[in-house]
């Protein structure tokens, strides 16, 4: 999760119809409401279980769990919903779906249907949540790059999604990333993967690029701190040009070692997390998210990287942006790209900092045209 600090702690006339006696007038109304209603919950039950169903397949799949749909929050549809199946299970919320993420069958997210992925270097996808985050957050990106023909491991870091390790008890980067440096170390003999990292996952992803280069194709940062070396997520999220104070508000600090002690943990506070984190995702996105996320860990934030250019600097880059983006601000993560240019930066129209809830469909279309990148 990104973090700030601050240095101190007409009415046209209608033809005629046949009037009907208060009697039927009551009845024929109260019938139609009954349909109307039973209508609009049948189906936005059959969206939640589709959700629900899409998520149970990922963890447990993956992890061997399911998500117990009881524990999340119900949100009405207020806006009412289409009845059509599109072939790929979508979130209901109370917002209209932006335009500019329609809804598409996997076939027709990929930019070049004459490239083949075994023309491809990886077909491999690894992705890395953000602070705060799981696995969990992947599942429509995994759904989409699984039935597009990629594989796709997503990871849970120390003490994130259904990892049981106290989060207070982290206490460095080596230690908070150590179930993605396991994968890299049990990955077949030559075998590479285009490596995804959000949020303050970006911090890890540098790591890992300079730990394991030979392993990774590419790396992509979205929505991601993308650091230089020397500095930390802490260093780059204080930038003084960069005010957020919204950010501010939303940080709750925990002291496992006493209020004496420096903070173990970073906590968000649940009434502000739809604006900082979800101002353009489905509410029931949101919902899973306000019982799935877990405090973020405080000293790996601390931490300043030592990149170098013969590992990290090997390793392609690209970035995708968030314009909408209300804890990493746009203005910072274009000074996070003019300060260390990647290769190419993509941008995700109308997406918050959640673009695997908000523009699921577009994230999915990018990442695939990065793979395709020769």
């Amino acid at each position: 999760m990104g973090l700030c600090f601050s240095r101190t702690s007409a009415r046209n006339k209608k033809p005629t119809k046949p009037r009907l006696t208060n009697h039927q007038s009551l009845v024929s109304g109260a019938s139609k409401r009954r349909s109307s209603r039973k209508e609009k919950f049948d189906d936005v039950e059959l969206q939640d279980q589709a959700v629900t169903a899409a998520a149970n397949i990922i963890l447990k799949q993956q992890y061997g769990v399911a998500f117990d749909r009881s524990s999340s929050l119900r949100f009405p549809n207020s806006n009412g919903v289409s009845k059509k199946n599109h072939g790929l299970p979508r979130s209901s919320s109370s917002r209209a779906r932006s335009l500019t993420d329609p809804l598409l069958q996997p076939h027709q997210l990929v930019f070049n249907q004459d490239t083949k992925l075994e023309d491809l270097q990886t077909t491999h996808f690894v992705l890395v949540h953000g602070g705060g985050f799981g696995a969990w957050c992947w599942y429509k990106t995994i759904a989409l790059l699984e039935e597009s023909g990629f594989k796709v491991t997503a990871i849970d870091l120390t003490g994130s999604g259904i990892h049981s390790f106290d989060t207070n008890n982290i206490t460095s980067l080596q230690h908070y990333t150590k179930p993605l440096a396991d994968f890299f170390k049990n990955l077949n003999e030559g075998e590479k993967v285009i490596l995804v990292g959000h949020d303050f996952g970006g911090a890890c992803v540098s790591y890992a690029m300079e730990l394991f280069p030979s392993k990774i194709a590419k790396a992509v940062f979205v929505a991601a701190a993308m650091l230089v070396t020397g500095q930390s997520t802490l260093d780059m999220l204080s930038q003084k040009d960069v005010s957020n104070d919204l950010m501010r508000q939303a940080q709750l600090f925990r002291y496992a070692n006493g209020k004496n002690q420096a903070p173990t943990s970073i906590d968000l506070d649940k009434s502000l997390l739809g604006e900082l984190l979800f101002n353009q995702s489905p509410a029931k996105d949101v919902a899973l998210a306000s019982v799935s996320m877990r405090p973020i860990p405080f000293s790996p934030v601390l931490e300043k990287l030592s990149l170098t250019e013969a590992n990290h600097g090997s390793v392609r880059r690209f970035y995708i942006q968030t314009p909408e983006d209300n804890a990493i601000p746009i203005e910072l993560q274009e000074s996070m790209i003019s300060r260390s240019p990647p290769e190419q930066v993509l941008r995700l129209k109308g997406a918050d900092h959640s673009p695997f809830f908000s523009r699921p469909q577009t994230l999915h279309k990018q990442l695939v045209e990065i793979a395709k990148i020769a």
